[in-house]
């Protein structure tokens, strides 16, 4: 969340930067809220100094042999008054977390300011698009007929938009969530976590999904638990409530995870194949950094991401998202695209985000510097990558004219030796 402090110095700032996201924000209603708490507590910090002289007349009174009673009426008048005033200041305390939590994060001041994804600012681009000569088929109908990908029968246990991975299929699945992970933690100096999958509402709360996007998390009715839509929400909560030595920055995790998503208000958008599904696997890349080098890091953290798919031999395009696009806790988002030769266009596969502090004021993660004093990280996040996203794309770019699909090299001992994947085996 943003700090009330800075909301209250650099108001016009802080209103400037959320405009260029678009939408209104309740600011000058939380200000509004913030001053009228601010004038409980000095309310109650003078009946409390009322409160602290009446009692200490009450042994002198007595001492002389005096009536106390008027005294007493008097601090009970004084309490009652205490506590009217600490519930009115709970009142605002409580209004002006729910105006915190449903504003989102101002965009770097250097983010390119556009309205929606039309306007996304293209960085670079890798690799060579592929060039068939013969009709390329679409990896829901290919991994069908190569007897890898089951849609219909994951359809009869579940619902629609679930997916069964089938022998190599599943095998594939299984390499590149091992291969990921390889080579974040032996190339990319990220340490491997295995992540409980069910977070609680403070948790979930902490990374942002919720409040806002309770309706597309799958919860829980009892205990208050959620399917994770993601690793971010385990691995940015590893260290939450904590104070971390500043020589321990940058913290940087890894882990795959099943993820979890309603998906709600994206009917009729990529529902065929693997790219929108209601469960997939997902490889997460987290970092925990120092304010003055989380952008630096970003740089970083999106060139870990693009290993991937360079080791893979995959095109892609990296995206810097606008205001208008970038999400509800991001601060600078890049978004990692892979080329879909059935949609004839780049597929975003991987998002790349830095936060800066607003998660972490929101998990209360924080680090002491050199000096003692404490102070909140920066938090990053990158997908490394979609698991389902990065199959459907290996079959798209790597089949062949006789509808057998080609193993990436780096793939093969992660496969057992297998180097092509081929109808009937």
């Amino acid at each position: 969340m943003l700090d009330i402090k800075r909301i209250r110095q650099d108001k016009d700032q802080v209103i400037e930067l959320l405009s260029r996201r678009g939408g209104e924000y309740p600011i000058e209603d939380l200000l509004k809220a913030d001053e009228r708490r601010r004038e409980l507590l000095a309310e109650t910090e003078k009946i409390k100094a009322e409160q602290n002289r009446v009692s200490k007349q009450v042994p002198v009174l007595k001492k002389e042999g005096k009536d106390t009673a008027e005294l007493f009426e008097q601090m009970r008048f004084l309490s009652d008054k205490t506590k009217e005033l600490d519930n009115q200041v709970r009142l605002c305390d409580e209004q002006i977390n729910e105006w915190l939590l449903g504003i989102p994060n101002t965009p770097n001041k250097d983010v390119a300011v556009g309205r929606d994804e039309t306007e996304n600012v293209e960085i670079r681009k890798w690799g060579a698009v592929p060039q068939f000569d013969f009709e390329p088929k679409a990896h829901w109908d290919l991994g069908v007929a190569l007897d890898i990908l089951d849609f219909e029968r994951a359809a009869k246990i579940t619902g629609s938009r679930f997916t069964m991975f089938k022998g190599l299929g599943a095998r594939l699945e299984r390499a590149l969530i091992n291969f990921m992970l390889y080579t974040n933690t032996t190339e990319g100096g990220y340490t491997e976590i295995s992540p409980p999958f069910l977070a609680n509402r403070k948790s979930m709360t902490g990374t942002g999904q919720l409040p806002k996007f309770e309706f597309d998390m799958f919860g829980l009715k009892e205990p208050d638990y959620f399917l994770i839509p993601t690793a971010e929400v385990p691995l940015t909560n590893v260290y939450r409530d904590e104070i971390l030595p500043e020589e321990a920055l940058p913290v940087k995790l890894t882990a795959y995870t099943p993820c979890f998503r309603a998906e709600a208000g994206s009917a009729g958008r990529d529902t065929r194949g693997l790219v929108r599904n209601h469960q997939f696997d997902k490889v997460e890349l987290v970092k925990l950094t120092h304010p003055e080098a989380s952008y630096d890091e970003l740089e970083n953290l999106t060139k870990d991401a693009e290993r991937i798919l360079q080791k893979l031999n995959l095109p892609y395009r990296v995206i810097e998202l606008c205001t208008g696009d970038i999400g509800f806790c991001a601060a600078k988002t890049y978004d990692i695209e892979v080329y879909m030769p059935s949609y004839n266009r780049y597929v975003e596969i991987s998002s790349c985000t830095n936060f800066e502090d607003y998660q972490a004021r929101r998990t209360n993660l924080r680090y002491r510097d050199g000096d003692g004093k404490v102070k909140f990280v920066h938090t990053l996040n990158g997908s490394s990558m979609a698991v389902g996203r990065t199959i459907a794309a290996l079959i798209e770019n790597y089949q062949q004219a006789d509808d057998s699909i080609r193993i990436p090299d780096a793939l093969v001992e992660f496969m057992y030796g297998t180097t092509e994947i081929k109808a009937g085996k």
